[in-house]
């Protein structure tokens, strides 16, 4: 136990709302059943993407500050705005699944007796809805605040993981998913996010994780931190992307026979940060530009109070 005083909380709940009250935050989660028919066209209306098979628009996480006035959130349009729409070029990260390579050698083989099917032309995009989407400020302020890059040497700007690690009572978790899409029985491609509050912080992970079967995992994570005993008020942001070709996380597994890991978000992050920086750099050899870490914050400051 850290010994840290409890801040005076409320909590309320709804039938998809949960929010909790601190003195100078108000947090809230939102998670509806998967969006419907008419949602859906609203979407695509304004994305122009194929959406994923489980798309929850209306789930959302959302952080505000009173005193400053900042605001943060993450949902599912503007995660899916950051998956490419159009043509893959260098630094998308190109992936395409296995039996596509041999189909595609077939069809350039000059001796080939397989006929080409027929096709109709579609719109290119990237079907595997890798995100990099770090979540999103309200823009309900005259002078926002942004996130600027991390001094290295300043303990304060940096995630203390080992107090997040710490059996801290939780004053508040939360947990939506966003979108999740099975990718025609490829693999799986998921964006969650998850909330907790403690004592003495806040600590929020949005996960974006990707397996294409017999060919890579790729993951896209976004923490963010704020101890309630920052002055002033700091958040810090931390962005890591990471992938690996499919059988180096295999060969990982405590049981070759069993898969099932291969399917857990945590084990397949903790398997991609356990390699060797070379290997993180290499990645999948697919030049996936969000391969990398990142450190920003953002300092709140109180919003002056008009005269009288």
């Amino acid at each position: 136990m850290s010994g840290r005083i409890t801040p005076r909380h409320h909590i309320e709940e709804s039938d998809h709302t949960r929010t909790i009250t601190l003195p100078s935050w108000t947090i809230s989660a939102e998670n509806h059943p998967i969006s419907n028919a008419t949602h859906l066209d609203e979407m695509n209306a304004e994305l122009d993407l194929p959406l994923p098979e489980m798309t929850f628009g209306h789930n959302l996480i959302k952080l505000a500050h009173r005193d400053s006035g900042w605001q943060y959130q993450f949902d599912a349009l503007h995660a899916l705005k950051c998956v490419k729409n159009g043509p893959l070029t260098e630094g998308d990260g190109v992936v395409r699944v296995r039996h596509a390579e041999a189909w595609l050698k077939s069809r350039t083989d000059p001796n080939t007796q397989i006929s080409m099917p027929e096709t109709v032309p579609t719109k290119p995009f990237d079907w595997t809805y890798t995100t990099v989407y770090e979540g999103h400020g309200l823009e309900t302020l005259s002078q926002p605040y942004p996130f600027v890059r991390a001094n290295p040497t300043d303990p304060a700007h940096s995630i203390p993981m080992e107090e997040l690690q710490r059996h801290d009572p939780i004053l508040f978790y939360a947990q939506t998913l966003l979108f999740e899409d099975e990718l025609h029985d490829n693999g799986s491609s998921s964006l969650l996010i998850r909330l907790r509050v403690m004592p003495g912080c806040i600590f929020l992970l949005a996960r974006f994780t990707l397996r294409v079967d017999q060919v890579l995992f790729r993951t896209f994570d976004t923490r963010l931190y704020h101890s309630f005993s920052s002055s002033p008020p700091l958040v810090i942001k931390e962005v890591i992307g990471l992938e690996a070709p499919y059988d180096a996380v295999k060969q990982c597994l405590d049981d070759p026979d069993d898969l099932t890991p291969l399917t857990d978000s945590t084990f397949v992050a903790n398997t991609l940060a356990s390699f060797s920086p070379q290997e993180k750099q290499a990645g999948a050899s697919t030049g996936w530009k969000g391969i990398g870490r990142k450190i920003e914050v953002a300092t709140l400051q109180k919003v002056a109070s008009p005269p009288e």
